[in-house]
């Protein structure tokens, strides 16, 4: 079986964002009887630069079928006139292919051509509100990797397409060969779209000094008990005050930031395997290995076994290269 991919690019694209899928789409080819094949477009064809100066041969964009048709863009998306000829095109080929994807800007163009209207999206964090701002028939979760909705794809931007494109091949061939995959592109497995882009710790940096104390205190008291009221107290700010000025400052309550806090501390010892979940559980303050379970599906969209499972599967890689 031939699956043809074709990929969208414009002046001033990422490299990445087209070479991590692609080479994750060569790599699957290599490594089952299912031959992906490649093509890169642009709209007029010919050498495209890429942002770092790099040039890649096109062909020209023209309507046609595609088993999946992957939409790259520069981080600002091409404006002008001559954009009308561009979006028309996306739609009649997308309407043409069993799947449409983007990665990072590449959002903005599936959002213009209507493609996306209605549906959940995501890109690269930095321009999420941006997208949800200029396109809002959409509903854009800034966080997620990636997301799927009824054929339509999208995902952050630099390494999160490698993800999405990870999870098309496990779709496609099975989890086996989007693992193996995974290996010879020496990335960790695949991360779910589910996952949050960056880390809670950088995330939240609210300009609220009384809500910084609290979440410093919640960083350092992780294994205790951190209810909304201790918190408030921390703050010096009633509960209800205290719930809103949170929810302003961070954009999540304050029982999903602890949430978050206490799996993205408690990866690292789960990935390491020499501690027991039920002890990895009360050291972060989940109590019990259930309620771990529970928490690193909402936030990771994995288990704490699996991804235990995913750490083993590369570590002896990584120690061969």
């Amino acid at each position: 079986m031939t699956r043809h991919v074709g990929f969208l690019v414009h002046p001033g694209f990422v490299l990445l964002d087209l070479s991590g899928p692609l080479e994750a789409f060569l790599i699957a080819s290599q490594l089952s009887s299912c031959q992906y094949r490649l093509t890169v477009t642009s709209l007029d064809g010919g050498l495209v630069c890429s942002a770092c100066g790099l040039t890649v041969v096109t062909e020209a964009l023209r309507p046609r079928p595609f088993d999946t048709f992957i939409v790259i863009a520069p981080p600002e998306p091409p404006e002008g006139e001559w954009v009308a000829e561009l979006l028309a095109t996306i739609r009649d080929i997308s309407q043409r292919s069993r799947r449409t994807a983007s990665v990072c800007t590449g959002a903005f163009l599936l959002a213009a051509s209507g493609l996306l209207d209605g549906r959940s999206a995501t890109t690269h964090w930095f321009y999420a509100q941006q997208l949800q701002q200029r396109f809002p028939a959409l509903c854009v979760d800034g966080d997620h990797m990636w997301t799927e909705d009824d054929g339509m794809w999208t995902s952050a931007g630099m390494s999160a397409g490698i993800d999405m494109s990870l999870a098309m091949i496990e779709q496609d061939l099975g989890k086996d060969i989007a693992r193996s995959v995974a290996r010879m592109l020496v990335v960790y497995c695949r991360r779910p779209g589910g996952q949050y882009q960056f880390s809670s710790l950088v995330d939240f940096d609210p300009g609220s000094d009384r809500i910084r104390t609290a979440l410093s205190f919640a960083r350092e008291h992780l294994r205790e008990n951190l209810s909304v009221e201790r918190l408030a107290r921390i703050s010096n700010l009633s509960v209800r005050q205290f719930g809103r000025a949170f929810a302003s400052s961070t954009g999540v309550t304050p029982a999903r930031a602890v949430e978050r806090l206490r799996v993205e501390a408690a990866r690292p010892l789960v990935e390491d395997g020499r501690q027991t979940f039920e002890e990895i559980a009360r050291l972060n303050g989940f109590i019990t290995a259930g309620r771990m379970h529970q928490s690193f599906m909402r936030v990771v969209g994995r288990t704490p076994l699996e991804l235990r499972r995913c750490a083993r599967t590369i570590e002896p890689l990584r120690q061969s290269l």
